[in-house]
């Protein structure tokens, strides 16, 4: 009797376990949602000396953070009952982070590319993305109405990113330079004049003529002379640990009724606050 009284509390518990796993979200136990992201990647996110604009303690800083990866967050966050914690890491080091559980998200305007996927799987897209240029307007590539009109000229991007992997190499007898650790670097080449222009995408490059007045968008959407990119390629996303379809289904419920309208709004919020705007 005593055995099968055993077997019988070793079958409730185990019972009770996989029903507990079943609607429980791994690493989320606490009701902390932990996203890590750059902070210096305006207007998707920056660091901040205050909390205005609604920013957020940024974990170990005395700095917070804030931008549309921020306002997308919170939103996920109030709509699933949890709480919001960021980190701040590294481009390179935001994948790894996922990977190994150290965050249990990333939101920091990655592609959701073939590549990626292999690594983390990815809830959304929360964003579409325009491939575009930037330039100084006394450039002499100032008028160019497609990419063959930047023959020749020196340009980079952010490391790590299709702009600079996939989009580059597509402009003939490109001088592409090393990459950009970061998207401050980036702007920082072209507005100092170490190269012609950048690829970036759209709400990167109208933060950046908010910083730079000097600079000016290239958009050659809807000609046929224009960067080749896939849905995979602009489509932007919410990279979470490999397996985690519960963590991918909770965020995507609050994603599911957006509308690229949507998304479109709330960048304009943030790039209207990033700090460079003022």
């Amino acid at each position: 009797m005593k055995k099968i009284l055993s077997v019988m509390m070793v079958l409730m518990l185990v019972l009770a376990s996989a029903a507990c796993a079943e609607g429980a979200i791994p690493s989320l136990e606490d009701g902390v949602l932990t996203v890590a992201m750059e902070c210096a990647y305006a207007p998707y996110n920056w660091a901040q000396p205050d909390d205005s604009n609604g920013a957020v303690p940024i974990r170990d800083s005395a700095l917070y953070a804030n931008g549309y990866d921020v306002m997308t967050a919170k939103a996920i966050c109030e709509a699933n009952g949890w709480q919001l914690e960021i980190m701040q890491l590294d481009w390179d080091s935001l994948i790894p982070a996922v990977q190994s559980g150290v965050c249990d998200a990333v939101i920091a305007g990655q592609s959701m590319t073939s590549e990626r996927m292999e690594a983390v799987d990815f809830a959304g897209p929360y964003l579409y993305a325009t491939i575009v240029c930037l330039v100084k307007k006394d450039s002499a590539f100032a008028n160019a109405k497609g990419i063959s009109e930047l023959a020749g000229g020196t340009c980079t991007s952010q490391s790590g990113t299709i702009w600079y992997d996939s989009c580059l190499p597509q402009i003939p007898d490109a001088k592409i330079q090393m990459p950009a650790e970061s998207a401050p670097a980036m702007l920082m080449a072209v507005e100092t004049g170490t190269v012609d222009f950048v690829c970036t995408d759209m709400p990167t490059a109208q933060g950046a003529v908010i910083a730079y007045p000097d600079l000016m968008i290239l958009d050659f959407a809807g000609s046929d002379d224009d960067f080749t990119v896939s849905d995979e390629e602009i489509n932007i996303g919410i990279s979470v640990m490999k397996g985690n379809t519960v963590l991918v289904d909770a965020i995507n419920s609050y994603l599911s009724d957006k509308t690229a309208d949507d998304f479109n709004a709330l960048m304009q919020e943030a790039i209207k606050v990033q700090p460079l705007s003022e």
